[in-house]
């Protein structure tokens, strides 16, 4: 492989990791838009408005009125607003308050919605047994809007199901200061005179539509995975896709006695959390509406007649803060999902977040994890360079062979491989020590990518968004100027029409990357201008190493 095969190869490499993404979401079904939200589960123990409950049947106010007339409340803390309704006691409205929309930054974050906006995104959670309330069974909310007041670290929710034939329950939802995690119980009362066993789900119903596109690109943006997720100490982290549920061939472990079920979108997640040891069934499912279901099924309890018992889960809808997820639950910072390249990428993440912590900006830390990893792979660079500085000096005689040669292709390689062998140049020198990198350079493609810290995160000036693209397209266009000086300190190809491909590839780069991420970019930018003076000086210095060569061996120098 010459060293003019190597730019084609990049942009082969990178074009295919867009093409695939873009492939794979532009091929997903559109989901429709119901007006009301259908409950869904597993086989076996599963809610499912389909087949009534006893409570359902016997009380009245569990049937559900339309979307627009359910009574609703709305809860703030310092970093969510919420709102939940009366069915159910579903949370069917989450804003996230530090977070703002791309759309319109003056407005949060949404990542929970019932449906009248952009998507159908809800929290549901609800009890099986005998007269025991779902997440279709009208609760009772407490008079007035509720918010986390100054001072006050907690902020509790009751809400009330309707008593049937001695059994109660207490929906309680708890809100803590600061986090993104609300705790969410019931207590089942039985004032019957039989035994109860009730079950606990906890679920979110969603539809299949991308959130926001992973920064932008030649196709409108890289779209990351949007889906659900299951995690176990056994099998680890499982992804879903919505096409495996309309399939039914998705593939996760069903049974377990820990881990976690979560809907993965583009730099948030939400997460139901059932207490660790505690066994329960996880399912996906898509309803009769189109929405796609995911959640878990704890395991029966039994309540003895006058007593009282209490089952519970967590809800995370936040941010995938990778410094803080593993403290959430275990194995929850897998969500923030690099691949393959997970080995690279992570460590690289880690240094970029320690940059941060000493600069105080994302941009800054960009270009220095930048400088790091070019010192890192110096020696392999300056092995390129030396080896291309070389090419360039035999530019011309190469040159001469392809003009003696040019009709005989089989002489011609004989020739140029005796020339390489005098002069002691491998022509692979210049390429195979910059492939070795592609790893590396593709690792830091998806940390800049994926990483939630990234978004509307500024640098300095016109940058106010690492995560989007330059508003003016400034650094797009010194990236594609650097590229073009580097062209010009390569060797020309002798073929003249690689040597146009070569002239062209400025210009493609700088086409394909004028609507990415603005943090991509400026890696580039850096990681070129680097490039550049490193591959100047070594040319230099080969050239006039050889220049004194020459005049030692010529008498009339």
């Amino acid at each position: 492989m010459e060293q003019r095969r190597l730019f084609p190869l990049i942009i082969f490499v990178l074009s295919l990791v867009m093409l695939w993404s873009n492939w794979v979401e532009h091929n997903k079904p559109a989901a429709t838009a119901p007006t009301v939200a259908i409950p869904a589960a597993p086989a076996l123990s599963t809610p499912d408005d389909s087949v009534p409950t006893p409570a359902r049947a016997a009380a009245p106010q569990a049937v559900s009125p339309t979307l627009s007339a359910m009574p609703r409340i709305k809860v703030e803390t310092d970093v969510i607003s919420a709102e939940i309704s009366a069915e159910g006691g579903n949370i069917v409205r989450l804003e996230l308050i530090k977070h703002r929309s791309s759309e319109n930054k003056e407005n949060p974050y949404v990542i929970f919605d019932d449906g009248r906006a952009a998507h159908m995104f809800e929290a549901e959670s609800g009890l099986l047994g005998t007269n025991l309330p779902n997440h279709r069974t009208l609760f009772e909310l407490p008079a007035g809007d509720q918010t986390l007041a100054d001072g006050q670290d907690k902020l509790v929710l009751r809400l009330s199901a309707p008593a049937v034939n001695g059994v109660s329950a207490i929906k309680v939802m708890t809100f803590t200061r600061g986090s993104y995690l609300v705790d969410v119980a019931y207590e089942i009362r039985n004032e019957s005179a039989e035994p109860l066993v009730a079950q606990a789900y906890f679920q979110f119903l969603r539809d299949n539509k991308p959130t926001e596109a992973s920064g932008g690109g030649l196709f409108g943006g890289v779209q990351t995975f949007t889906g659900p997720a299951f995690y176990t100490d056994e099998a680890k982290f499982q992804k879903v896709s919505f096409g495996d549920i309309d399939d039914s061939t998705a593939k996760f472990t069903a049974s377990a006695n820990n881990g976690w079920t979560a809907i993965i979108q583009h730099y948030f997640v939400s997460a139901w959390l059932p207490t660790q040891g505690e066994a329960r069934e996880y399912f996906t499912k898509k309803t009769s509406s189109g929405h796609y279901a995911a959640g878990a099924v704890l395991a029966p309890v039994t309540i003895a007649p006058g007593a009282t018992e209490q089952v519970e889960a967590r809800l995370y809808s936040g941010p995938q803060d990778q410094n803080h997820l593993e403290e959430i639950a275990p194995g929850l910072k897998l969500v923030v999902d690099y691949g393959v390249l997970t080995i690279i990428a992570a460590p690289l993440f880690w240094l970029l977040s320690w940059l941060h912590s000493l600069t105080g900006n994302w941009g800054w830390a960009i270009i220095f994890v930048t400088i790091i990893v070019k010192a890192i792979f110096f020696p392999l660079s300056a092995a390129s360079y030396k080896s291309m500085a070389r090419m360039r000096m035999l530019a011309p005689r190469l040159q001469r062979l392809k003009d003696l040669y040019g009709n005989d292709k089989t002489k011609m390689q004989q020739e140029m491989m005796n020339l390489y062998r005098t002069e002691k140049i491998n022509p692979l020198g210049g390429c195979l020590p910059i492939l070795v990198q592609i790893p590396v350079f593709l690792a830091l493609y998806w940390v800049l990518l994926g990483s939630v810290e990234m978004r509307q995160a500024p640098w300095l000036g016109w940058i106010q968004d690492l995560s989007v693209r330059d508003p003016y397209f400034i650094l797009p266009i010194i990236m594609g100027v650097s590229m073009l000086v580097q062209t010009k300190l390569n060797p020309s190809p002798p073929d003249p029409m690689q040597a146009k491909i070569m002239m062209a590839m400025p210009i493609v780069f700088t086409f394909m990357f004028l609507w990415f991420p603005s943090g991509l970019v400026l890696y580039w930018v850096v990681n070129n201008l680097l490039s550049i003076g490193q591959q100047w000086q070594i040319t230099r210095m080969i050239e006039r190493g050889g220049k004194k060569a020459k005049a030692a061996n010529d008498p009339k120098i």
